[in-house]
């Protein structure tokens, strides 16, 4: 819910936990001090905003602040004192500079996407509860060794930096699960062979939208061919900027890259001819008796996402789901492809559970023939999946005469969370170990 600046100065908001205004604020309200006592969530995202006031840290109960779309150039230091602090938002300011000690210790979720961030203090380290670091489309070089101490790390995007390389101990977080590396000088760039039907945007007529992500909007359409034949198709249109995966063609090309799979959402072809000159992806339309499976992390939740309460599956379902994304990663990375967002947010499941694995705006090309980095790089994907069985399993009727069944699968599930990343198992043999339970349920 959206406040006005009346509102505040009259004193009607006393007692508040959140507030949201956005009115063309060049200035920070003195007036939001006085709400020290019960303010929870600030939002002034969408303002005029440059700087903090040195009281700010008076807010002692705050514990998430946006500040997105606003001309910040330096990132506060008076956010380090501000003790309960624990999400920070700085989308799309203009800031150059995060100084050091201006990060809380308490932070676990930070956000500076789309700045012209060139350095990453080294007191990043001291942020020992981090979680999760949006720090894509910037100007970063180099991430600060002193990120290794940061051992509580699950999802990271860096894609469309100036990144010369991924360093080592990055791979070897212990809780990495979700990373987005692509659009940096050190990406490497695939040579694929997948042919892709050109599909010229005078023959589709877009009909309702079906939904919109960071990368561009999903579209029920019309095709119509050369033989006036007409097909209901989906019609992704990306916006072509920046978002908090990285750049929209590095997801084009990973999604064309990765070719057909009975897991995967089907590519029909590439959108040529738009009359904005934007670029854009024909898929098969897939069928409304496929459902998301999951929602995405919430602001409590922060990397895990988020189920309805009474959603429930068999043994047989879970297995199928399981088999089903297992599969389809196996896939990418037999390709070269990390994924990065292995969630139940990007899965689609029917009645009969089977599952489409879809959304690649995280994706990230890598080199196979570098076989130490390969290797990390597919567990760290194997512990998002870990994530995913562990999600799921809290959500299964165990029938008794599947107990078995059931333990074996916690305890697969339990090697893909081993802190140790080399010493998780690789997705083929992840696969193979799900079809073996799914056989022995069947007989």
């Amino acid at each position: 819910m959206m406040q006005t600046l009346q509102q505040l100065q009259s004193g009607k908001l006393k007692g508040l936990k959140e507030l949201k205004l956005a009115c063309n604020l060049t200035e920070f309200p003195k007036e939001i001090i006085d709400l020290s006592d019960t303010l929870e969530v600030l939002d002034l995202s969408n303002n005029l905003l440059s700087e903090l006031p040195d009281d700010f840290s008076k807010l002692k109960k705050l514990r998430i602040a946006f500040f997105s779309n606003n001309l910040f150039t330096i990132l506060p230091t008076i956010l380090y004192d501000c003790p309960r602090l624990t999400m920070i938002g700085f989308k799309s300011n203009q800031i150059k500079t995060i100084p050091e000690k201006s990060l809380p210790i308490t932070t676990r979720w930070l956000i500076l996407t789309n700045n012209q961030i060139e350095k990453i203090p080294d007191s990043i380290g001291d942020c020992d509860k981090l979680q999760k670091v949006a720090f894509a489309g910037n100007k970063i070089k180099a991430l600060p060794e002193s990120m290794s101490n940061c051992k509580k790390l699950e999802l990271l995007r860096i894609s469309a930096n100036q990144l010369n390389e991924i360093p080592d101990w990055l791979l070897h977080l212990p809780r990495l699960s979700w990373l987005a590396f692509s659009g940096n000088p050190c990406s490497f760039k695939s040579v694929f062979s997948e042919e892709l039907t050109e599909i010229h945007w005078s023959t589709l007529q877009l009909n309702k939208i079906l939904g919109e992500g960071a990368s561009g909007v999903i579209s029920k359409a019309t095709l119509t061919n050369k033989s006036l034949q007409k097909a209901e198709v989906a019609v992704k249109i990306f916006k072509g900027e920046v978002t908090s995966d990285g750049y929209p063609q590095d997801e084009m090309k990973t999604f064309i890259a990765a070719g057909k799979h009975q897991n995967l959402v089907p590519l029909k072809g590439k959108v040529i001819g738009h009359e904005e000159f934007k670029e854009g992806l024909v898929l098969e339309l897939i069928p409304p008796n496929y459902k998301v499976l999951g929602n995405p992390p919430s602001m409590d939740s922060c990397t895990r996402d988020v189920y309805h309460p009474d959603l429930q599956f068999t043994i047989a379902q879970t297995l199928s789901i399981l088999i089903g994304v297992a599969s389809a990663v196996k896939h990418l990375h037999d390709k070269g492809v990390l994924h990065g967002d292995l969630y139940a947010h990007n899965t689609l499941v029917n009645e009969d559970a089977h599952a489409y694995f879809g959304d690649f705006g995280a994706a990230t090309f890598y080199d196979k023939k570098n076989k130490s980095n390969a290797e990390l790089l597919e567990r760290i994907e194997v512990r998002a999946f870990g994530c995913l069985m562990e999600d799921l399993i809290e959500r299964v009727i165990v029938e008794p005469k599947y107990l078995k069944v059931s333990t074996s699968l916690t305890d697969l599930k339990e090697s893909c969370l081993i802190e140790d990343v080399l010493k998780r198992k690789k997705f083929e043999q992840i696969h193979f170990f799900l079809e073996e339970f799914s056989t022995f349920i069947s007989k």
